[in-house]
């Protein structure tokens, strides 16, 4: 899944204002617990979240598994900083279940 291909457009009927009629529903991340089946690596150059996911996962869209889990790394940068411990979460088909619940899948 892309980044903005989650985000639904929902209608706004209180809205007056013909431009406004449209609003945006944010995407949910679920809670992700540490398991004794993590996997922990160290950033080398050139990772991403994307390319882990795809390395790990088999999957470039389970991006934000790895991001999510992360969150201390910072999630504004393309490239993750060099040599920081990242977790990969190896529960994934719990964690997308999860994902969907929380956003009404």
């Amino acid at each position: 899944m892309g980044r903005y291909t989650e985000i639904r457009r929902v209608n706004n009927p209180s809205s007056n204002n013909r431009g406004d009629k449209l609003r945006y529903r944010g995407v949910k991340y679920p809670e992700i617990p540490l398991s004794t089946d993590d996997i922990y690596v160290y950033a080398e150059e050139g990772d991403r979240f994307d390319i882990l996911a795809f390395q790990y996962y088999g999957d470039s869209s389970l991006w934000w598994i790895i991001s999510t889990a992360n969150i201390k790394l910072p999630q504004n940068s393309y490239f993750l900083p060099l040599g920081e411990q990242i977790r990969i979460p190896q529960n994934v088909g719990a964690i997308v279940s999860d994902y969907n619940v929380l956003n009404n899948r």
